[in-house]
């Protein structure tokens, strides 16, 4: 099975501005005589590798423990596109149809339009992913998240597709179950050539 780790680090990652710098402290270490390594971490759901819950925009939208996990596992497609903001003109004419799952690779510098996100939800996809901190520009002011997230249309962002090309995969990248929580990290991976077991026990 030919796997891509399309995650970045939770601690190393570059944070969004404006949010808490991530730290991981050991509680207990073997080096000073403990019987175990323990550690704690401390950061912002956002940062790295993670999934926008309604709830990050949405007072009455559901938590990250309450999304459908259905939407985070499945056949995907990667795109490369220019740099710049993608709107709803664009999506129509030439992102694919064949899959419910997109993922945008842009060196970190494309964002969805609020249009891009509404033309997205039209066709019916379940999930965008995105090499970018964030799926819309800080300028946007989370109109593109509220558009995609009302109609439950989950938002993968910080991914690092550097080592992928365009195509066909499958995705696997479930959030942390977090109750109450509006967001949660998650290890993304990509699978290539990918077989699955049936379930059939004959």
């Amino acid at each position: 099975m030919n796997i891509f780790d399309i995650s970045r680090d939770l601690i190393t990652s570059e944070v969004y501005p404006g949010d808490p710098e991530p730290r991981i402290k050991r509680v207990t270490n073997i080096d000073n005589g403990a019987e175990y390594n323990l550690s704690t971490v401390f950061m912002g759901l956002h940062n790295g590798t993670h999934i926008d819950a309604p709830l990050h925009f949405l007072d009455d939208g559901k938590d990250i423990s309450s999304v459908d996990p259905t939407a985070f596992i499945g056949p995907c497609v990667v795109i490369e596109v220019p740099e710049g903001i993608i709107t709803g003109a664009v999506v129509e004419r030439y992102f694919p149809r064949n899959t419910k799952r997109i993922l945008i690779k842009s060196k970190g510098k494309a964002f969805l339009h609020e249009t891009a996100a509404t033309e997205l939800s039209y066709l019916g996809y379940y999930l965008v992913g995105t090499d970018a901190q964030s799926i819309e520009t800080e300028e946007s002011g989370g109109r593109t998240h509220k558009a995609l997230l009302m109609d439950d249309v989950a938002i993968l962002e910080g991914l690092d597709l550097s080592k992928v090309s365009e195509g066909d995969y499958f995705l696997v990248a479930p959030p942390l179950k977090i109750d109450g929580a509006e967001a949660a990290p998650c290890r993304a991976l990509l699978i290539s050539d990918y077989i699955f077991w049936s379930g059939d026990k004959k």
